[in-house]
């Protein structure tokens, strides 16, 4: 059995925790899904599910290896919305909202390179 290290159990706590946030607090990730799609209340539940399902996957060595490479392509499909964030606080944000805010989108290809990392980690 594969052990699973410290740095997979943080990308499936960070994961669980959006992934519930996303149904306790749906009204922020709705704002930033970007303009163009439409039904943005399911887009926020399906992306919480995805997250809790990436989670739960990352903690169990035989469906690491899938949870890390879905963690990776669901991080790739929210970027939109993170350049969304960071576009809308770019046009009525305040300074450090907006230098969080573009600071988020290079932090993604650590965060990917994490869910790939956990993928090996798997059988």
């Amino acid at each position: 059995m594969t052990s699973r290290s410290r740095t997979t159990t943080g990308l499936a706590l960070l994961f669980g925790v959006l992934g519930t946030l996303h149904f306790a607090k749906p009204r922020p990730f709705e704002r930033i899904v970007p303009r163009a799609l439409p039904r943005k209340k399911e887009l926020v539940y399906v992306s919480g599910v995805a997250e809790l399902a990436c989670a739960a996957g990352l903690l169990h060595p035989r469906t690491r290896r899938a949870a890390g490479l879905a963690s990776a392509g669901l991080l790739v499909a929210v970027f939109p919305a993170n350049v969304q964030m960071a576009a809308d606080l770019q046009r009525k944000g305040t300074g450090p909202a907006k230098a969080v805010a573009w600071a988020r989108l290079p932090m993604q290809i650590p965060l990917i390179r994490w869910a790939l990392k956990a993928a090996r980690e798997g059988r």
